[in-house]
């Protein structure tokens, strides 16, 4: 059993949830989790209270979206080359290229 800790609004947080996933839907958490910038418990309790999950840049999150944007040319230079997409891959094009964008629109 793990130890009671306080979390930094002074709440104990002594309660586990767990579910499960597929590896697809795994990787597509992981992948959101790193370009937030959050901790993984953090983006999913936001995420399930329906409260905005905010990016703030740092360079963690510059790293996470450094690395998806390399991630994401290798697929387009794989698909100029196979023809095809698939949809998780468009998903996370999608979610990368939102985020750019409302970088660009807060300068």
């Amino acid at each position: 059993m793990s130890l009671k800790a306080l979390d930094k609004k002074g709440r104990w947080r002594g309660h586990t949830v767990a579910f499960r996933m597929s590896p697809e839907e795994n990787a597509d958490l992981d992948v959101r989790v790193k370009i937030s910038g959050l901790t993984k418990q953090d983006y999913i309790l936001r995420r399930l209270t329906e409260r905005d999950v905010v990016v703030y840049g740092s360079p963690r999150v510059y790293k996470a979206l450094r690395n998806q944007m390399t991630e994401i040319l290798e697929e387009l230079k794989r698909i100029d080359y196979a023809g095809e997409a698939d949809e998780d891959f468009l998903d996370v094009l999608r979610l990368v290229a939102g985020m750019v964008d409302k970088m660009g629109a807060d300068q």
